[in-house]
């Protein structure tokens, strides 16, 4: 592991108390010079790290950007999702980094950050705005052994996630609307994107992208998106620390994953209706050339929406752009 995982994950567990010079030494098998000039460049960094005669260093403060080995220090053991971090300060998209991974041959849960994206990408080709440092535009590396058809379930799950981590970091409760947002109200806050490399009977790799508006102010959006998407920052009233809540992503999507794997997506499913605002309420979906009208009442065991149509018939739609009736 990258000596500065180590030392940040040692600081962070020292807090006040702080973490010997010379135990860090030992530890890395490093001298204690090499441990100062880590530190150093941890402070040039943005780090706010105090060292004293009596406790060692003190992280003080952490700067609100994206480090892939603090990231890792926070993170601590995960089962599959951020066992690899990877941070760009600027991409097209971290989906198109993602893909050139899996072709490489790169093993499932690997998670790519981009500071920013100059082609950030939404579903049906559309443009996400993402300026730099305020979001998490960010994309994992899957490969579970599913048919094709079933990938629909890795959208729900990972809305589970989603829903899950801005809860448990901000005590916001976003709501899930179908098939891929994260919603406060009727106003957007993220977006999940699943792209496939897959075969007729099996998916080679999946990518998991996920654009979080995080800080993202009203005044950094076009005028026709400013009654449409919203951010964490301005639903909190206050800035979001964008590492802890990465963190915190990670950790759920880790924790989702492993029990998908496990059997359990109808377990995570029942959560996803528990928080889906489109259920029960009366949807026009816009299916390619098709619209289709009616009241969303379930998801089926592979994810996809039952929507009861006006003429009673019971449709089964896998994608589509839902608008809800007031």
């Amino acid at each position: 592991m990258h000596t500065d995982v180590l030392i940040l994950r040692a600081l962070r567990a020292g807090g006040v108390n702080g973490a010997s010079g010379a135990l860090l030494a030992k530890e890395l098998g490093v001298s204690r010079a090499a441990v100062w000039n880590r530190i150093e460049e941890l402070r040039r960094f943005g780090y706010d790290i105090e060292a004293s005669p009596h406790a060692g260093y003190v992280l003080r403060a952490s700067p609100d950007v994206l480090h892939g080995e603090d990231l890792l220090a926070r993170l601590g053991p995960v089962r599959s999702i951020g066992r690899d971090i990877r941070v760009f300060a600027e991409t097209t998209s971290t989906n198109d980094v993602v893909e050139k991974l899996a072709r490489d041959g790169v093993a499932e849960g690997i998670v790519v950050f981009a500071e920013s994206q100059t082609k950030g990408r939404g579903r049906l080709g559309r443009t996400w705005l993402s300026p730099a440092g305020q979001g998490l535009w960010c994309s994992v590396l899957l490969r579970p052994r599913l048919a094709p058809q079933a990938a629909t379930q890795l959208t729900v799950i990972t809305a589970v996630a989603v829903a899950r981590a801005i809860e448990k970091h901000t005590g916001l409760r976003p709501g899930i609307k179908w098939p891929n947002d994260i919603v406060f109200g009727d106003r957007k806050a993220a977006g999940i994107l699943l792209e496939l490399g897959a075969e007729l009977d099996h998916i080679r790799h999946v990518i998991l992208g996920i654009g979080l508006d995080v800080n993202l102010r009203s005044a950094d959006l076009p005028e026709e998106l400013r009654d449409v998407v919203t951010s964490l920052s301005e639903q909190a009233g206050e800035p979001i620390d964008r590492p802890g809540l990465a963190t915190a992503l990670i950790q759920e999507l880790d924790t989702v994953y492993t029990r998908f794997l496990a059997g359990d997506f109808h377990e995570l499913s029942d959560e996803w209706m528990r928080r889906c605002v489109t259920l029960g309420r009366r949807v026009t979906l816009h299916v390619g050339d098709r619209i289709v009208a009616g009241r969303a009442e379930a998801l089926d065991d592979e994810g996809a929406l039952l929507l009861r149509t006006e003429h009673g018939r019971l449709e089964r739609v896998v994608g589509g752009d839902v608008i809800l009736e007031k």
